[in-house]
């Protein structure tokens, strides 16, 4: 029976690997499938939250990591996962998304001779400051299956010279989770409530939603600053729930910038689980956020999208859905913000193959290709 080591480590994996795990343990599947936990994200509390609510089985090997810079972190993942290979003699590993645990596993595996199947392959921002951007790119490079959300991540892998056949347009398992779980999302009037904001503008259910997390926006503080001041003027208008990222909340503070989280325009939260923020933006009017994950949520759920960014690695979610990319100009976000209050914003559509049954197709796949495989000869 093949062996495939299934990689997670930071939250935005969580909701990615969950329905890749399912699929793959599902009791028709020939494959041994183990979970590895990088441990990049390291707050435990959040962590079991996210396993518990989207049914992530434990996982079967935690390499603890944590917390450091870009460098240091992806280097003590690759110290801590080959021991791990070596031990465990998998025919493949799998890794989602862009994050340094994605990177660093993989080039692990590559170098190990270890076939690498990469989930959500082949999306570009085309921004080399980003370090999402460079892990994409590398771990493209080292992968042998790569599997693929929209059918213009196919042009660009062709461009970077990745031959057809190791590509698979299969979906997008971010919208499996989204959809598995849709009825289970907690109203966001108990998210509310909970953070002691029952009583106000919030309770009428006319509200937006925001977060911010990248670097570009929250590391700069004139930066930070010039975005918090326009959107406290936006929330006059239509009330902002902030679920506030550790990160962002330390650079706000460090800054002196708390003032603007002033629970009159902008509403902070803690951290929110999976089905709280589901439930967030299901209810939101619309939603102002950075993130990669949330541009393709808002375009399932039919939620108008405003982008905090200069570009973004998920056009289809603005060509078909509902996402209007604004950076982080302050007249550019008004405009676009009144003009999805006045008008409703974007419609869209959900894309091809959003359908649920990503991780399917994924799982197919690989049982296809690694099943009566030798240990150690699959794709060799």
């Amino acid at each position: 029976m093949a062996k495939v080591l299934c990689i997670a480590g930071a939250r935005p994996n969580f909701m990615k690997i969950a329905p890749v795990m399912a699929a793959l343990r599902a009791p028709e599947s020939p494959l041994a499938v183990r979970l590895v936990h990088t441990g990049q994200h390291y707050d435990v509390a959040m962590n079991e939250r996210f396993f518990e609510q989207l049914g992530i089985p434990m996982p079967d090997i935690h390499l603890e990591v944590g917390s450091a810079s870009h460098a240091v972190q992806t280097a003590e993942i690759m110290r801590r996962f080959e021991p791990v290979v070596d031990e465990e003699e998998p025919d493949a590993i799998l890794v989602v998304g862009d994050v340094n645990s994605t990177i660093a596993c993989a080039l692990v595996a590559a170098k190990k001779g270890v076939a690498v199947a990469h989930v959500e392959a082949g999306l570009r921002s085309y921004d080399r400051a980003m370090p999402e951007e460079i892990n994409r790119v590398l771990t493209d490079q080292l992968s042998h299956w790569l599997f693929t959300t929209e059918r213009l991540a196919h042009d660009n892998l062709r461009r970077e010279g990745v031959a057809d056949e190791n590509m698979h347009f299969v979906g997008n398992v971010m919208i499996d989770t989204l959809f598995r779980n849709r009825q289970r999302a907690v109203a966001a009037g108990e998210t509310f409530a909970r953070a002691g904001w029952a009583n106000t503008r919030l309770a009428a259910g006319a509200y937006g939603v925001l977060t911010l997390h990248r670097p570009s926006n929250v590391d700069d503080p004139a930066t930070l600053k010039r975005l918090l001041e326009v959107l406290r003027e936006l929330g006059a208008d239509l009330p902002l729930a902030f679920p506030v990222h550790p990160r962002t909340r330390s650079r706000i503070q460090a800054a002196g910038l708390a003032g603007y989280l002033d629970g009159e325009n902008i509403f902070p939260l803690e951290p929110v689980g999976y089905l709280e923020m589901l439930g967030l933006m299901r209810g939101a009017r619309l939603v102002l956020t950075d993130s990669g994950g949330m541009q393709e949520e808002t375009t399932a759920l039919g939620v108008p999208c405003l982008t905090l960014r200069e570009n973004t690695e998920r056009p289809i979610t603005i060509e078909h859905g509902t996402n209007t990319l604004v950076g982080i100009n302050p007249e550019r976000i008004r405009a676009c913000f009144k003009e999805v209050l006045t008008s409703g914003g974007k419609a869209g559509r959900v894309p091809e193959l959003w359908d649920g049954r990503a991780a399917e197709r994924i799982a197919a796949i690989l049982a296809g290709d690694l099943a009566g495989a030798a240990p150690g000869t699959a794709c060799a």
